[in-house]
């Protein structure tokens, strides 16, 4: 939503906060099946899709979100051929898992083709891995395709939603832990943006907890900035279908192959250092 036509401003009620961009212009704006959609041009942010009216991805700092929701996860794991990212309807997360060779199939499933097709219009630079003979894109519920999905067939399932409402609730409740559990390989991980540790602890911890009740061994929380999302300060959580402490794939050749903007291998380790209190509620 706007205070006024020249500036883009999504307030939180929730956790008595905001935050603005000044805009250029309008580009686009539509209403789907399931959501409403806009494009802006920001001054100093490049474009900006909305959806619902709450911020999704800019030009400017998509690459911190997209590389550490997929390389984090992707060098924890010791082998992911077979990746799935529900969600990720930008596809700037399906471009940085296919910067992975050991990944063999990575399939998309994103309920709302339009946030796709948009993202091929206005953020071309996040969908270049779109026609990779690996990727699959599959537009329809997530929660539905993961229920078909046959058992011990997925190594790593990357949950790219928007905030636990609307089309994305179920993606955070034990039935789809569940569904997501009995789809995975034996060392299967699943990982999920998780809000913000500052923000919305109550929240990760409930989300830590239900994963664990579905079943899942271990669960991580990494952090990382993200200045479009409420308070700046972001999440991933990981959850293990197997014990044992994650791999770390963290090569120099094959993470300086990667062309991250953000991640490196000491940014991987330091994802995990959780302030004191984070910990504590996590335990």
């Amino acid at each position: 939503m706007a205070l006024d036509s020249s500036w883009f401003t999504e307030p939180v009620e929730a956790t008595g906060t905001a935050f603005s961009l000044k805009l250029g212009e309008k580009l686009h704006e539509e209403q789907t099946p399931y959501q409403k959609i806009e494009i802006f041009r920001t001054e100093t942010f490049g474009y900006l899709m909305s959806i619902d009216g709450c911020t999704m991805v800019s030009t400017r700092d998509n690459f911190l979100y997209h590389e550490m929701m997929s390389h984090v996860a992707l060098n924890s794991h010791p082998d992911p051929q077979n990746v799935v990212v529900v969600g990720g309807g930008d596809c700037g997360t399906l471009r940085e898992v296919l910067k992975h060779p050991e990944v063999r199939k990575a399939t998309q499933v994103e309920i709302d083709e339009r946030v796709t097709r948009l993202a091929e219009q206005y953020f071309p630079e996040l969908c270049t891995a779109n026609n990779d003979p690996r990727a699959t894109l599959f537009f329809g519920d997530g929660i539905q395709w993961m229920k078909d999905a046959a058992p011990g067939s997925i190594d790593l399932i990357i949950i790219d939603s928007t905030d636990p409402v609307g089309p994305a609730e179920g993606l955070f409740g034990k039935k789809f832990y569940l569904d997501c559990l009995k789809a995975l390989k034996p060392n299967g991980m699943l990982v999920q943006q998780s809000e913000s540790p500052l923000l919305h602890l109550p929240l990760i911890s409930e989300m830590h907890q239900t994963m664990r009740v579905a079943g899942f061994a271990q669960t991580h929380l990494f952090t990382f900035p993200q200045p479009l999302y409420p308070s700046g300060w972001w999440s991933g959580s990981i959850a293990c279908k197997s014990a044992g402490a994650l791999a770390e794939r963290l090569d120099a050749s094959a993470v300086q192959a990667l062309d991250a903007q953000y991640y490196n291998a000491a940014i991987h380790r330091g994802a995990f250092a959780l302030p004191n209190y984070v910990a504590k509620a996590l335990a």
